[in-house]
């Protein structure tokens, strides 16, 4: 092998891209791993929100994620080396899914999928959800509207029923120091990573992966590239030759989360959970200093933002932020309206149906694991492990397409159906449409 010559060449140093390198990097291969930022986990990952839930609307989805956590809780020894800037903390919060009216919506499906998985959880009543958490007020407000319309400032339709609790969800302390564990993590194993690295061409010779071309001139080869761009994932199977014949297409999605300080008297820091409350399209967890982060459930009367990844407006919305905090104060009355708006605005890769896509290409060599911003960070491990069992499998000649490949979770022994994440599947119709997956 010459000095840039490789068994594997990653595309994206985020959290996904970190795990599938420390994956293969622990299965003997000689990996590199590309990014155009300068450190790992500072594109879109650096301001994920980092929930660790279990509430898709799929089998697969949930047992991707039930997965995922225990590599969260079990992240030292996953790892298995120092970083000098320590290793994150996985905060167990619970997560309290909120159940409108009727048997149609996301949160009964995800409970009766939550009774068939065995994935443990608890009914909460009214009576409990004012119990556990007196601070939330369970009143109905929804569907959601936003504050122009005047359905919005309806008074409350009767009260939320129950609500189902997850006691081992929660969220991890920092997305970004998780992407440098494993960074390191896959150091130690023998990989290496070069950041300032912008990937101008996808290289091929006779419908096969030879490398890549950095803008800088170097031109590292591999027969093995494996697409974790991110929102930029689109850009790069353009290059590569392969958007076109994917049936499920990525996308950049512009992507507001607000920070607002906890209300009076309230320690968010001891007593908060994360919840999903599709009845106003939100979600919230705490977050350091006794504050509370609110994100979007993307309901429908909220306008989507597709935008390109390298020219978008980084300034919150007056508007959005509006919407999304005065939501909260219905749920968390006491937020009010801070005078100084605090928050991020950052990109989501989203597929078609919102489901990521973890697959193989029509060009041989040439592996994808995008679509995956705002519902798949939990999922990093599980992930890492999908994507090098289906690189190593197909490299040895499985017929993915013809038998799609079925894993076996290495914690929580779960069938990770592959196939579920086809780039050629049609669109989902049981998905959300939206963050929740």
């Amino acid at each position: 092998m010459s000095e840039h010559s490789y068994d594997a060449i990653i595309i994206g140093a985020g959290v996904i891209g970190g795990a599938v390198a420390l994956e293969l990097a622990d299965r003997g291969y000689k990996t590199l791993t590309v990014d155009k930022a300068a450190t790992a986990g500072a594109g879109s990952t650096i301001n994920s929100c980092a929930i660790v839930r279990f509430s898709y609307s799929s089998i697969e989805g949930i047992n991707l994620s039930w997965e995922g956590m225990h590599y969260w809780k079990d992240w030292a020894n996953y790892i298995g080396s120092d970083d000098e800037l320590g290793l994150i903390d996985y905060h167990m919060t619970g997560q309290l899914v909120l159940q409108q009216h009727g048997d149609a919506t996301h949160a009964a499906r995800v409970k009766m999928l939550w009774d068939e998985l065995g994935i443990p959880h608890e009914v909460w009543d009214t009576d409990t959800i004012k119990a556990r958490c007196p601070y939330i007020d369970p009143s109905l407000f929804g569907p959601p509207t936003r504050p122009d319309n005047e359905a919005f400032w309806k008074d409350p339709a009767g009260a939320i029923e129950r609500g189902y609790f997850t006691p081992d969800a929660g969220y991890v302390s920092d997305p970004q120091l998780s992407c440098h564990n494993l960074q390191r993590g896959a150091e130690a194993r023998g990989a290496t990573f070069w950041f300032n690295a912008e990937v101008v061409s996808i290289d091929q010779d006779d419908h096969r992966i030879s490398g890549v071309t950095l803008a800088d001139g170097r031109a590292p080869r591999a027969p093995i590239v494996v697409n974790v761009a991110g929102p930029h994932s689109y850009l790069i199977n353009q290059m590569a030759g392969v958007y076109d014949s994917m049936n499920i297409k990525t996308k950049a999605l512009r992507h507001e989360v607000h920070h607002v300080p906890a209300p009076d008297g309230v320690d968010f820091d001891a007593h908060g959970i994360t919840v999903a409350d599709d009845d106003l399209g939100i979600y919230f967890r705490p977050e350091v200093g006794n504050h509370i982060l609110i994100g979007s459930g993307d309901p429908v009367c909220d306008p989507r933002e597709f935008v390109d990844p390298e020219d978008y407006d980084t300034s919150l919305y007056a508007e959005q932020y509006e919407a999304q905090v005065l939501r909260a104060n219905r749920r968390l009355p006491g937020i009010g309206m801070p005078h100084h708006k605090k928050g991020i605005v950052d990109l989501y890769d989203v597929s078609d149906d919102w489901i990521p896509i973890y697959d193989r290409t029509d060009l041989d060599g040439f592996y994808v694991a995008i679509g995956t911003s705002g519902n798949q960070y939990k999922n990093a491990g599980s992930a890492g492990q999908m994507m090098a069992d289906l690189i190593i499998a197909v490299e040895g000649g499985h017929d993915h397409d013809g038998d799609p490949l079925v894993v076996e979770g290495r914690y929580s022994g779960a069938d990770l159906d592959i196939g579920f994440f086809s780039r050629n599947r049609e669109i989902n119709p049981n998905s959300s449409m939206s963050v929740h997956g």
